[in-house]
């Protein structure tokens, strides 16, 4: 997978007025979590902030990246878990990166891609993606940038579900009944079905 290098610092500023006097100075408050877990069982957080141009190299883009995060001169190796952004602008507010090593399974979110032209495609009807990312769970160095699904033998009016669906590697997280893609009929679609029909009868 595709790794990006962002730097960020550690922050001492806290409250909604420091976070406020962050986010006017371009710095969005983040907390990043590590490996080492406190005495309530749970990952240690750091408070730290991240420039927002920093971060749109993340945000802004249709790839996802493992996250080569750089704190205080101190690189450690994370994926971003939770981002907050307001209502209104869409803007990120609050960002959360977990720590991750090559020795412990996460979970993160794998873009879909359609390979393939599908049958039902052929036929007349509409290829629908009805989801763009599905939940995995495995080592982070055996996630692929993309998880690749062939619908050359999709028929009409069919769709392909995450049960249908298995990686080496990777376990999948996301629901078995989710519908990842679909060929819809079409309205020329269906007066051809009508037709064809008609000239059995």
């Amino acid at each position: 997978m595709k790794e990006i290098t962002l730097n960020a610092q550690t922050r001492t500023e806290y409250g909604k007025k420091a976070s406020r006097d962050l986010r006017r100075a371009g710095q969005i408050p983040a907390v990043f979590y590590g490996v080492e877990k406190g005495e309530d069982g749970l990952p240690v957080a750091k408070s730290i902030k991240i420039s927002e141009k920093e971060l749109a190299k993340l945000l802004y883009t249709p790839n996802v990246y493992i996250v080569n995060l750089v704190v205080d001169g101190t690189p450690v190796k994370a994926i971003l878990k939770d981002l907050q952004c307001d209502f209104v602008t869409d803007r990120p507010v609050h960002v959360d990166f977990y720590q991750i090593t090559e020795d412990k399974p996460v979970v993160f979110e794998i873009p879909v891609k359609l390979n393939g032209l599908a049958e039902g495609v052929r036929a007349g009807g509409k290829l629908a993606l009805n989801v763009r990312k599905l939940a995995v769970k495995a080592l982070y160095t055996q996630f692929p940038d993309t998880l690749d699904i062939d619908v050359t033998n999709l028929a009409l009016g069919k769709t392909m579900k995450v049960g249908e669906l298995s990686y080496e590697g990777l376990e999948i997280i996301t629901s078995k009944e989710v519908v990842v893609c679909a060929v819809r009929m079409t309205r020329a679609a269906r007066a051809a079905a009508a037709e064809a029909e008609a000239s059995e009868e």
